[in-house]
Parts: structure tokens; sequence; C-alpha cells
């Protein structure tokens, strides 16, 4: 009997219109934080629900291999789908309310049409606040939709979103030692060898500097030699003799 009770449960709630949508990333503008290791930016649903003017508008998020356990007739705000239970006992949980007057149609003149998912940091462990857009546990995959909620009652839905990853870290063990196919060994020769260059330029340079400076201080005038006069003396005479020039 538990497969035709949850068959008819739905039913128990009124049929839920589903609207041709698919929620996906946001393409503009161009975001440079377009997902992060705990975030992802999507598009806003613009005229999406413009026929459920009175209804409130959930963000449910759930991973890929928890989204076909969410059931639309979950309240948000409820331990089932609560985000301090996902992804261990809450499938997928319910955040970013809005009404349609949070998404006008069409978009008005330098509105900004864009949701961060995980943006919040400080409900991530307050049960009180159980519809927390706290950061994403993981690196997914993610899928998500938007819900309609008219009071308890689910009224509409979009499809699920294709999978979502998030940024990881990489390991310093898996960053590659080459670099365009040149290996570690070639690479530290190269820088070796480019410092030494560098050392033997500077040499040459500072070497070039001495050598002219001493060429311009250093240089000296010779004059032309005088005659000098030697005195030769004997026993008998004195005369002056003119010396040999030098």
């Amino acid at each position: 009997l538990l497969p035709l009770l949850l068959l008819l449960l739905p039913a128990a709630h009124g049929e839920v219109e589903h609207v041709q949508y698919a929620p996906f990333l946001t393409k503009t503008p161009v975001l440079e934080g377009l997902t992060t290791g705990s975030t992802f930016v999507l598009e806003q649903p613009r005229c999406v629900f413009d026929k459920y003017s009175d209804a409130d508008i959930w963000l449910v998020v759930a991973l890929k291999s928890t989204a076909a356990a969410f059931n639309n007739s979950v309240l948000p705000g409820t331990a089932k789908s609560a985000f301090q239970n996902f992804p261990s006992t809450a499938p997928a949980y319910m955040t970013l309310n809005a009404t349609l007057a949070n998404y006008p149609c069409p978009k008005p003149p330098g509105d900004i049409t864009v949701l961060r998912v995980g943006s919040e940091t400080n409900c991530i462990r307050d049960e009180a606040r159980p519809t927390c857009n706290g950061p994403l546990p993981g690196p997914g995959p993610y899928m998500v939709k938007f819900l309609a909620l008219k009071g308890s009652e689910p009224v509409a839905e979009t499809d699920w979103s294709l999978p979502i990853m998030l940024r990881t870290a990489k390991s310093p063990n898996s960053i590659s030692t080459t670099d365009g196919g040149h290996s570690a060994g070639m690479i530290a020769l190269t820088t070796i060898l480019s410092i030494l260059f560098a050392i033997l330029l500077a040499g040459l340079v500072a070497m070039l500097v001495f050598w002219g400076s001493d060429a311009c201080g250093g240089s000296s005038t010779f004059s032309k030699p005088e005659a000098v006069t030697v005195r030769r003396y004997n026993t008998h005479h004195v005369y002056d003799q003119p010396a040999a020039r030098l």
C-alpha cells in the first residue's frame, strides 16, 4: 500500500504545474566567481511564474544523487528541508524565499538578475534558520529547481538544472612538475644558466666602466727634456761641458 499512498499524496495537495524552465548558471554579465569552492551563481527565474502572483517561490537545492528523493509536498522550514540536515537526513533543502515582485517581468533596466547560492555563513549551524542559504558542503554535483507554493500547497515547479560542479583545490602532489613539456631538471638548468649569464654581463659592464674611468683620469703629458750641464773636474782645469740629452 505504501507505493499507492505515495502516488496519491500529490493529488491530495492538488495538481502541480510543470513549468518548462530549467535553472542555469548566469551567462551575463560574465562573472569571475561563477562557481567557487562553496557557492555558485544562478540566473533569476524572470517571466517563469507570472501566473502565480500570490505564491512564494523557493529554490530547492539537492545533490545529483538525492534529487530524485525530494518530495515537493515537504514544507520549507521543516527538518526534512532544513539546510542544517542536508544531505545527511534531508535529501534537499529549500532556501532563497521570494515572491513574483522579486522577479519582475520584463527586467527593469539596471536590475541585478542573479542569485548566489551558498553566500550566508552566519547561519550554518543555526537550527532556528532552517532556510539558511549556507555554503555548500562539498564539490557536488548539485541540481536545483524552483518551486512555487501558495500557502502550504505546491502549485508549480521547474525542471531540475543540469549538474553543477564546484571548484576544488588541487593537491600539491597533483601539480605537474613539467612546463610545456620541459622537465624539472631542464627548468632548473635554464634558471642557473640565466643567473650565470646575468653575473657575467654585470661583470663585463663593471670592467668597461673601470677602464673608461682609468683612461680619463690616469693620462700623463711628457715634456721635452732640457739640456743638463755637467761640470767636470780635473787637477788642472775646471770646465763646463754640455751633457748628453736624456
